[in-house]
């Protein structure tokens, strides 16, 4: 797979701010949306995870890392039943994803990255899927007809939905920039790694508002 063997030829401290990007494209549609009350999770604790995972990696922030998802494990959410909405599936693989970058911290290597940045492409591959059965048609559909239609000019990806390109798009923008990052930066503290968390938040933005459209047309 294309991914794998991309990932792989990175250095294991750009596998792992790899695996960040895959995380902050979901971190908007995490973020924008309330959570269940009754999973017991406050909002700005998952954001602080989204923020020690972008930090320079170093004792400091890993153990900060690992005792915050300590922390979130002790949620309701973990010992409970939960039947989700769609929105709420998003925020509960995101969540997933977040746990699974803390065993990044234990266990650095290109296969635990992989299961980060393949969690990315598999919720943009269903959110793909959801705008398709939709009984509506997507009020940016005409653009992403045409964005897909140039896309198939210019590689051989053709097949794929809008948001499944767009994400590959991004994530393939990110490897090559982490390739020239200094191995002790982290994404928040150099213009390269402010630039291309930029870029995931600006499709995390895009994501938002197809899930917004989603649930206001009751899917």
């Amino acid at each position: 797979m294309v991914h794998i063997e991309r990932l792989a030829d990175l250095k294991p401290v750009h596998q792992r701010q790899a695996a960040v990007l895959a995380l902050w494209r979901w971190r908007a549609p995490m973020l924008a949306f309330e959570l269940d009350a009754e999973w017991g999770i406050d909002r700005a604790a998952l954001d602080s995870l989204f923020q020690l995972a972008a930090s320079p990696a170093g004792e400091q922030s890993d153990r900060a890392f690992r005792r915050a998802v300590a922390e979130l494990c002790t949620a309701p959410l973990f010992t409970s039943e939960v039947d989700p909405d769609t929105v709420q599936l998003f925020q509960l693989e995101t969540i997933s994803s977040l746990l699974t970058f803390g065993e990044l911290l234990d266990k650095p290597g290109a296969d635990v990255a992989e299961r980060v940045v393949e969690g990315s492409a598999g919720l943009a591959n269903y959110l793909d899927s959801l705008v398709e059965g939709s009984l509506y048609p997507h009020p940016s559909e005409e653009a992403h007809h045409e964005y897909l239609a140039n896309l198939a000019n210019l590689t051989d990806r053709a097949g794929e939905g809008y948001f499944a390109s767009r994400n590959f798009a991004v994530e393939s923008a990110g490897h090559g920039a982490l390739r020239g990052l200094p191995d002790s930066a982290g994404l928040l503290d150099s213009s390269t790694g402010c630039e291309l968390l930029a870029l995931c938040e600006d499709f995390g933005e895009e994501l938002v508002t197809t899930m917004r459209w989603l649930r206001a047309t009751g899917h």
